[in-house]
């Protein structure tokens, strides 16, 4: 291995952050996708895919030291298409580590070995430990395998009575323990206790209407925070009443994104504590 090279240059042909789509290409691999928070390089297809639900993957963290990470294991194996000027190794390594550090992760390490560049990232984004290794040979492929590893969540603290005395004492209640893929507003089911907790709470007055308020950390660009909060907010909205049947009239959904931390958002403690939803009286 070759010495570490540290990586700064400001190109961004990979996008990364909450939600990046891309369109995907005719020739990738039929049932494959890029992986969590990465599109690819313009004019690359999926030749090869594979995505475990719980893996273990070795990633390269220092001079012939490497760290064990385990989780859902997505590999991507990309190829140039014809006629495209191909990028180099340290392009594509460069385009990565600046991508990812525009949302608060990092580059762990970064090596040259035989004309080809090797890269482990890590970044952290609500309640999972992303890991990812690039390996670029410059000869039109490079790969990716990328490691979502799950943090410890925090437990639902507030029921449908303490939401109301909340709500009774300060106009607003705040809701931990509803949970979304990075980037993503679909509800995952282990959500479905404190959306509970929430119908519980209308049901009981149903004179009660309120906002639900969508809130991020800053971590990611300003607009993209707002439009994923208030999407969020739209599907809390469609849970409670297309599951529990509360009438949408009484919900009107809202999102903030970064714009109302209770917490500080220069660790990820307090960063977690800003990702919530918060119930406001109408």
């Amino acid at each position: 291995m070759k010495k570490c090279v540290l990586v700064w240059m400001c190109v961004v042909f990979v996008m990364v952050g909450a939600g990046a789509l891309w369109a995907g290409d005719p020739k990738d691999m039929p049932g494959s996708g890029d992986p969590p928070l990465f599109s690819r390089m313009p004019g690359f297809h999926i030749y090869n895919f594979v995505r475990l639900e719980f893996d273990r993957y070795e990633f390269a963290v220092g001079q012939d030291k490497k760290q064990a990470v385990e989780g859902r294991h997505t590999y991507v194996d990309y190829y140039a298409n014809e006629g495209i000027q191909v990028p180099s190794a340290l392009q594509i390594t460069r385009n990565y580590t600046n991508a990812i550090q525009a949302i608060g992760g990092q580059a762990v390490y970064e090596y040259e070995d035989g004309g080809g560049q090797f890269l482990t990232l890590k970044v952290v984004k609500e309640d999972v430990e992303l890991w990812a290794a690039v390996e670029a040979g410059g000869n039109g492929m490079y790969k990716i395998h990328v490691i979502e590893k799950e943090l410890m969540r925090q437990d639902v603290q507030a029921n449908a009575e303490n939401l109301a005395r909340s709500i009774r004492a300060t106009g607003k209640a705040a809701v931990y323990g509803i949970y979304f893929d990075t980037g993503k507003s679909e509800i995952k089911p282990a959500s479905e206790q404190a959306i509970g907790e929430i119908a519980k709470l209308l049901k009981a007055d149903a004179n009660l209407k309120l906002y639900v308020v969508g809130h991020t950390d800053n971590v990611g660009a300003f607009d993209y925070n707002v439009k994923l909060s208030q999407a969020r907010a739209v599907s809390v909205v469609g849970a409670l009443s297309g599951k529990h049947g509360i009438a949408a009239v009484r919900l009107t959904p809202f999102g903030a994104g970064p714009t109302a931390p209770v917490a500080a958002n220069t660790s990820e403690e307090g960063r977690a504590k800003n990702r919530r939803v918060e119930l406001v009286a109408q």
